[in-house]
């Protein structure tokens, strides 16, 4: 179960397969102890949250915070993922060229 991050008591966490390829990406929100049947939010494809439940009973107010904060986290772990993929093809094209020259050092 990682979690993603905690705020004022709350942890908001993902479980890594819940064998449910049909449901909408999600996250969940706990007290103290995440369970599987904690409160979920999906993520909507526009970047809104709906809450799928509230299995964790959380007061309304605590959780328009922690729907922001969650879309906050999401939005900067989809940038750092994107950041990391564009560092990883400058790399990758480096390092083919890298290759190439060693390659034509050789024919020499």
């Amino acid at each position: 179960m990682p979690q993603i991050f905690k705020f004022g008591g709350y942890i908001i966490f993902f479980w890594s397969n819940e064998n449910k390829p049909t449901e909408p990406i999600h996250i969940h929100i706990a007290k103290h102890n995440p369970r599987a049947n904690s409160t979920k939010v999906w993520i909507t494809k526009r970047g809104k949250t709906f809450v799928c439940n509230n299995n964790s009973q959380i007061p309304s107010k605590d959780l328009r915070k922690d729907r922001q904060i969650a879309l906050y986290v999401i939005e900067s772990v989809k940038q750092s993922i994107m950041n990391a993929e564009k560092a990883f093809k400058r790399l990758l094209k480096h390092q083919s060229g890298f290759l190439n020259f060693r390659k034509r050092i050789s024919q020499m």
